[in-house]
Formats: structure tokens, sequence, C-alpha cells
């Protein structure tokens, strides 16, 4: 076995099946949505072919819509190119058991070209690497974190779906948050996937009660960014499980209902050069100790907030969270150690960091972390300064910069950006514009539970 409990080597997986320990692969890659698809292949299968060779799947996965059917008006795959094949490309440095699963290990996969092997920029993995790659090339490693939040119900999924996800049973019934008594009460559900993440490979610092009526949060340890966003998808997928197990349902909506707090999935992020933190520096800039590279990088981040917020708030839903007072931000600001600020510093000296509080526990953590990668790089690249921190409530400060306020006007931003276009490149942009745009045409159809209880009776 490996060093790290649940990572896998090849003659590991060999060795497990000779055991008969294990007897399936996973082998997955994120969608857009940042949801885990791909196939469950036997392991014999995996260790004689799949693993060197890969496998195939459809390319109508990256055109789908939530219910999984195929949208028309991509470039990338459509009706009349037949909807052909990619390949699912195992990386196998992933390659780990799934322990809350029986016999199963599993695979994160890169997607490539069935023809050319070349790597399909649009897969979200794919645009996180060329992010990482763009800062290697700087003799930069991307070092990252997300807290990432959730609500518990008492009721299944299936429960859940037959009462139209209304009327469910909180876990938890007052604020819990940092609270131990009401947090035990979720402990069967937090305890268990807390040791499942940690025997497959994902290693856990904390959980903790956050500020809604059964909300928590499971904090992982800070490590590279593909690795963090591998691992937050893994987590995502394991709490669900887990929860579908012992009778639960689990939210990670970014606003679940009016009366409660959002989820989020705040990005912790750094830069490693040769000599370590390369944020840390000698320079006073405002309350905090830094480098130029800290200076530029935040600067980056927060110009290009607003044209990358679709990676931050993919959803109609998104949008609810950033309410005054609510811990989501709604200002476009940074300050040090302040919980108001859409951009929060924390840490000194090595430990010196940069929290973007916009993102909502329903991002796509690849895309998100790679808009923040390039946003900061070109930060550097263009020496963007940042406003002066700011203190006291910036909830209160009507003439900073507000964050988008719908999925329409993100959309807005990022489709006539030229950065987004420069960054990610044009087929990139204009594929993802018309993935939010199907998602804005669809809340547009919908007749919601409002609309009756507001209009039935009394219009």
């Amino acid at each position: 076995m490996s060093v790290m409990t649940g990572m896998l080597t090849l003659e590991d997986l060999s060795r497990m099946v000779q055991d008969e320990l294990i007897d399936t692969v996973q082998v997955v890659f994120p969608d857009l949505y940042g949801r885990l698809l791909g196939k469950r292949l036997d392991a014999d299968f995996f260790l004689a072919h799949a693993a060197g060779e890969g496998t195939h799947a459809c390319n109508y996965l990256l055109t789908v819509d939530m219910e999984m059917q195929p949208v028309p008006g991509y470039d990338f795959a459509n009706w009349e190119k037949g909807y052909g094949d990619f390949h699912l490309v195992p990386d196998l440095s992933t390659l780990r058991v799934t322990s809350w699963l029986q016999r199963t290990a599993l695979v994160m996969c890169d997607l490539s070209d069935s023809k050319d092997h070349s790597l399909i920029g649009q897969a979200p993995r794919s645009i996180l690497k060329t992010q990482i790659e763009a800062a290697a090339s700087l003799g930069l490693r991307v070092m990252a974190g997300t807290e990432l939040e959730y609500y518990i119900f008492r009721d299944t999924y299936r429960d859940a779906s037959k009462k139209n996800y209304s009327g469910l049973e909180s876990a938890g019934w007052y604020l819990e948050d940092y609270h131990m008594l009401q947090g035990t009460r979720e402990e069967d559900l937090n305890c268990a996937v807390r040791h499942h993440l940690k025997h497959s490979g994902i290693p856990v610092e904390c959980s903790k009660g956050e500020w809604g009526c059964g909300q928590h949060e499971i904090n992982l340890r800070y490590c590279d960014a593909l690795a963090m966003a591998d691992r937050h998808v893994l987590y995502k997928q394991c709490m669900k499980e887990v929860a579908d197990q012992l009778g639960y349902s689990v939210t990670f909506m970014a606003k679940v209902g009016a009366d409660q707090a959002g989820s989020s999935a705040h990005i912790h992020l750094s830069l490693e050069n040769a000599k370590g933190n390369a944020f840390q520096g000698k320079e006073k800039f405002g309350p905090v100790r830094c480098s130029p590279v800290f200076r530029w990088f935040l600067g980056g981040w927060m110009a290009h907030a607003p044209e990358c917020m679709v990676f931050y708030a993919p959803t109609v839903n998104s949008y609810k969270r950033f309410q005054p007072g609510s811990w989501a931000p709604t200002r476009i600001a940074w300050s040090y150690d302040n919980r108001t600020a859409g951009f929060r510093v924390v840490g000194k000296g090595q430990g010196v960091h940069i929290e973007c509080r916009i993102p909502g526990a329903d991002c796509n953590p690849y895309l998100a972390i790679a808009a923040s990668i390039a946003s900061g790089l070109d930060g550097i690249a263009r020496r963007i300064e940042p406003p002066a921190a700011l203190e006291g409530d910036l909830y209160v400060a009507e003439n900073l910069p507000r964050v988008p306020s719908s999925l329409q006007e993100a959309r807005r931003l990022f489709e006539s950006s030229g950065f987004v276009k420069a960054a990610l490149g044009e087929n990139i942009t204009r594929h993802y514009a018309r993935f939010y745009q199907v998602e804005q045409e669809a809340f547009e159809r919908a007749v919601t539970d409002w609309e009756r209880q507001r209009y039935f009776e009394r219009i």
C-alpha cells in the first residue's frame, strides 16, 4: 500500500484483486456541473486493459443538462456530428480505495480526443490543468483548499423526491455553528464520512456545525490545486452516497431556503516557489507583510471576479446566497481576517494566503479554481494593483463594486470578456456561455412554488 492511506499503485490494486478485496474499479471524470460520470469496470479487466489503454464514453456528456438530456447549440458535440466518443485516460496517481463502497477502487480520468489523443479543452479537469501548467511555467505551484458546506435532512433522497423537496425534516433544529451538542446528533453521518475520506486517500482536517439548521462542513487538508479539486468532488460523492446508505439526504445547493444561511465553497489559495510561499515578503501592504506577487495576484483575482462569476456561482439559485449579513459577500473588496469581504486575507509569513468567499457549494471546483488561477496570473503579468484594504462592515459600504446579482448578468459578463477568451480560448468560452444560457432558460420556463403561492388565488 502506498504511503497515504487508501491510495493505490497498480501493484497494490493487483494484490487486492488477487486477495478478492477489490473486484470493481470506477473510472470517472467530472462533467460541467462537477458531477462524477463514468463506468464501473471489472477489476481484472481494468488491470489487463483499461489501466494502460483507458476506455471510451459518448462525447454528449459534455453537452447534457441536469436531466442528462443532450442540448443543441454546442459546436463540440451535436446530432449533426453524430455524438461520437471521447477517450477516458486514467490518471493513475489518483487510484484509490473507495472505502464507503464494497470491494471498490476509483480512478479519476482526463478526457482526450479519440482520434488525435489531445486533451479535450472543454473538460473541466483540462481547464484546471491548463491554468496549473501556466503557473508552473512561471516557477509557481498552486496550493488550494475549499471549505464545502452542506445541509443534512432526515428524509431519504427517494422520500425527498416524492415530497418535491418540500417540508423536509432538518437534521438540526437550531443554528449550530461550532455547537458540539447539536453536532453530536449528526455524527453518525459526519463521522462515517470523515472515516471513509481518510481511508480513501483524502486527508481530513475537521468537521463542524455551520450557521444553519442541520448545516455542516468538512474541511480537507490544504494541498496542490488539482488534488484539491479531485478531493472536493470525491468528498461530495462520498457524502451523498453515505447519506443514502444511512437514510439521510444531503444538499449542496447554494441557498436551500430563504430563511437559512447559504452554503459556500470558500477557496483558499496560495502560490509556492523554490523558496516556499511566494506570497510572503517584507513589503508592508496595508495590514499585510507580503511580496509583489501577492499584491498582483490579489489585484488580478479581484479585477476579474465579475467576468468569472459563472464559475463561482453557476446556477440561478447561486445568486440568492448573496445577501447582506448572511456570511456570503456582496461586495468585491479585500480585508484582513474580515468575513464581510469578498476576499479575506489570512495568515502571516509562510502561512499567508487569500480566501475568496464568493463561490457557493454548487460550484464546479475545477472551474472555480481555474478561474481563480487565471485571474491571479493575469494580475501578475499585468501588475494589477488591488485597491486598499478595508475594515468594518463591508455589507454597508455602498460605494464598492457589487458581485453580479444574477446568472443572466454574470453570463453576459463572461461571454463578452476579452480576458476570459484569452485565458480559456474562444471555443471553450462559447461552450460554457451556452451551458449557462441553457441553465437560465430552464429556470425561465419553470413555474415555481412561490408563483403558485402568490398568484393562484389572489391574482
